[in-house]
């Protein structure tokens, strides 16, 4: 399961309390256009994957939100082509992850998952929605989208938990235009894999 530090607590808790603004599901669109730039300007080519993340609820109305966002995502299988699993990692959070080739397919599947949690009261549960690139196959970088924060932020994990941040600063100076990108760095929370080459969600 994907492995991130003690980062992760800080991720759900210290970044709600420091939310500088409401997070909206209509940030989300702006990846439409940062696929091309991230292939055109940068190399970066869509992964085909992309997950949403979020803290559950021990209760029965929130499972059965959890079920709704299942049902909308199997009935749009066969208009988008988009599949999808759900899991929990190894630290209590759960995933829904999405494959399809095409972004555009992506953005518009996990804009409604994130978009049912919030209309059902649990906006608050969402943590973030992860969309990945590839370079070279097996090099990974990330935009991620942190609704406690409602911004974007970079990661580009590089070897076995290290950042490559110059990537992060060139991701961040070319997409600036077209994301609202975190200007605040202590934000930029790594989502480790478990191996090199791996995605968080693995």
């Amino acid at each position: 399961m994907g492995l991130m530090d003690t980062v992760r607590s800080i991720f759900g808790v210290s970044a709600e309390t420091d939310a500088t603004r409401k997070a909206d599901p209509e940030d989300l669109f702006g990846m439409s256009t940062a696929y091309m730039t991230m292939e055109a300007d940068l190399g970066y080519e869509n992964a085909g994957q992309a997950a949403l993340c979020f803290s559950s609820v021990d209760s029965t109305d929130f499972s059965d939100t959890v079920d709704e966002v299942k049902s909308i995502l199997e009935a749009g299988e066969d208009d988008t082509g988009t599949t999808f699993d759900t899991h929990n990692d190894d630290h209590g959070y759960s995933w829904v992850v999405l494959d399809d080739t095409d972004p555009e397919d992506l953005l518009t599947t996990i804009h409604f998952a994130a978009d049912t949690f919030i209309e059902q009261g649990y906006g608050s549960r969402l943590l973030a929605a992860v969309f990945a690139f590839d370079k070279s196959g097996t090099d990974h970088a990330y935009w991620i989208y942190s609704f406690r924060r409602g911004a974007y932020y970079p990661f580009v994990p590089e070897g076995d938990h290290e950042r490559d941040n110059q990537a992060e600063f060139k991701l961040q100076s070319v997409l600036e235009g077209e994301l609202d990108i975190e200007d605040d760095e202590q934000y930029w929370y790594p989502l480790w894999p478990d191996r090199p080459g791996g995605y968080p969600w693995e």
